[in-house]
């Protein structure tokens, strides 16, 4: 069996979960549903980010210790993935001690390797990005490039990592690892940031108590990249003693924001390779759903609450949207109005109406009861089609892609009850043939959809009269043409997604 295993970002605590947070989950969601499906045995890892200056500000704000503040917030993060329907394998905080293990590791490894040494640092610092920026990158007034606020400036005795000695080995790993990161111009970004040269960066702090403390020199705390990157090895093992962790090592697929490709994409392989690691498989490297043409944050006021959303306009209808109106990889502006128009016209005009005219006509010509398909239907070869691309867009991690040739056997299958008319013909062979075709095709439909909408495949299942689990199905073999039970019981039910006024 083919093991997978993919991560979201570990998100910081700061603040409560927002669209962007639900944006990258609900992909990784959807990608590690679809390889369940290939029969693939699958760890999906989310989690929080519970250390580091900004949390500590944000609990002496509320007037709590860190502990104490990271205890009351990182649970709604689990709770929102729980509403969205989220099925993470894994859920870790990085104040949990197999974390703090795993940190600890790699750690020692990279000095033990010579690649972390003393050195005194003063520099231009923006809390939010936990970052260090030079003249160059900051906006007018020393702006933050990413959250266009001040920055602060620091000076003190840190430990750095010399990512600078890296350059050389990271472009020689990605040239033998061209498809490393999707999609390509994402990449292409990456090795940019390594051949426009790379500098050093500080990994420990001694003004700051929230965090782990540097396994050969306690003074120093670890903050931010070390400490949260770390995480994906924790949660598989690393650090215990053992080389168990090799079982899921290396991940299939970081998932992440553009706007951290420099930390993940340069950063995390050279600390890797300094540690006698293998680096990542993969990185998927999303881009923005913005709100008003601004990246959502609680510093911008612009934060949309996906619980919200999916009071109005339903959890399935919600992750439909975020996976299929934008191109994984570019940037996307969620508004309502979008929001309501993919749902009018994909779900309620196509599926949803799909779903409803079968049921009727299997009643009202059939007696209610599911009917052969014809293994040589018009419809056999769009499924076949459908299937082929809808495991492409997600083999290059494209949910868009993979829906909308999802979508295109949706559309043929209207398209051929509208051709044929059953509601116009007598009961009969005929109107049995095609009835069962549109039956296979729901069928097929279910399968490929679920990772995106999965209660909603499972009700078409059970509407259909099919047994069991639609995640139970296992392709390919599940999406051959044919394998439509008949002399079930066809359900009509309330409608899956009722039209929205918009």
């Amino acid at each position: 069996m083919t093991r997978f295993y993919a991560t979201t970002p570990i998100y910081y605590v700061n603040a409560e979960p927002h669209l962007g947070h639900a944006y990258t989950t609900i992909v990784g969601d959807s990608l590690t549903r679809w390889h369940r499906l290939l029969g693939d045995e699958v760890k999906f890892l989310t989690g929080t980010d519970e250390h580091g200056l900004k949390i500590q500000q944000a609990a002496e704000a509320a007037g709590m210790s860190p502990q104490e503040f990271t205890d009351s917030i990182a649970p709604k993060f689990s709770e929102a993935w729980d509403r969205l329907n989220i099925a993470n394998d894994d859920f870790i905080r990085t104040t949990e001690p197999r974390h703090k293990a795993a940190v600890v590791e790699l750690l020692q490894r990279c000095y033990d390797a010579g690649d972390i040494e003393l050195d005194t640092f003063a520099g231009k610092y923006c809390v939010a990005c936990e970052e260090y920026y030079s003249d160059e990158e900051l906006g007018d007034g020393d702006l933050c490039p990413i959250h266009q606020r001040p920055v602060e400036y620091f000076e003190e005795e840190n430990y750095f990592f010399r990512l600078s000695r890296f350059e050389d080995r990271l472009l020689d790993w990605y040239a033998k690892h061209p498809k490393a990161m999707t999609p390509e111009h994402r990449g292409n970004e990456a090795i940019g940031l390594i051949k426009g040269g790379l500098r050093d960066f500080s990994i420990s702090r001694t003004s700051l108590e929230w965090g782990i403390p540097l396994p050969w020199d306690s003074k120093h705390v670890t903050y931010v990249w070390f400490d949260a990157l770390t995480n994906y090895l924790a949660a598989i093992g690393f650090g215990d003693g053992s080389d168990a962790y090799k079982d899921w090592w290396p991940v299939d697929y970081h998932l992440i924001g553009k706007d951290i490709v420099r930390q993940h994409c340069v950063y995390w392989p050279a600390m890797l390779l300094s540690a006698g690691v293998e680096p990542p498989n993969g990185w998927a490297i999303g881009g923005w759903l913005l709100s008003g043409g601004e990246k959502m944050s609680k510093t911008s006021g612009n934060v949309i609450d996906p619980l919200d959303t999916i009071e109005e306009i339903g959890l399935d209808g919600f992750r439909y949207y975020v996976l299929a109106e934008t191109p994984y990889g570019t940037d996307g502006d969620f508004t309502w109005e979008g929001l309501v128009g993919r749902y009018n016209s994909d779900l309620a005009n196509n599926l949803g109406n799909l779903m409803a005219r079968v049921a009727t006509v299997v009643a009202k010509k059939c007696g209610g009861i599911g009917t052969t398909p014809n293994p040589d239907s018009a419809l056999a070869p769009a499924a076949a089609t459908a299937f082929e691309a809808t495991a492409a867009g997600w083999d290059i991690v494209q949910p868009s892609r993979a829906l909308d040739a999802t979508w295109q056997l949706i559309r043929a299958t209207n398209a051929h009850l509208e051709t044929n008319e059953p509601w116009k013909a007598e009961p009969g062979p005929a109107v049995d043939a095609v009835m069962g075709d549109a039956l296979e095709a729901l069928r097929i439909v279910a399968i490929l959809a679920s990772p995106a909408i999965p209660d909603t495949a499972q009700a078409i299942w059970e509407r259909i009269g099919m047994p069991g689990k639609v995640l139970d199905q296992r392709l390919p073999a599940a999406a051959t043409w044919g394998q439509y039970t008949p002399g079930e019981a066809v359900t009509k039910g309330e409608s899956l997604f009722p039209r929205i006024k918009s």
